[in-house]
């Protein structure tokens, strides 16, 4: 194979890779985030995030 060639395959590659792991660690920063909320409304209004009567909705700490 063209050198050339595989230089560029090799390069369009990591490209991709880096694409790739983008959204996952968009991903575990957006779920931290909300785990960081939830625990704030918890400390804050307990599990009903301060509704009354209503259903308890935390969002799960461990994925």
């Amino acid at each position: 194979m063209d050198p050339e060639l595989l230089e560029r395959i090799t390069a369009r590659r990591a490209e991709l890779d880096e694409l790739e792991e983008q959204p996952a660690k968009q991903l575990a920063e957006v779920r931290a985030e909300r785990n960081e909320l939830a625990v704030a409304a918890c400390m804050r209004w307990g599990p009903g995030l301060g509704q009354p009567n209503g259903p308890a909705r935390v969002a799960k700490f461990a994925d």
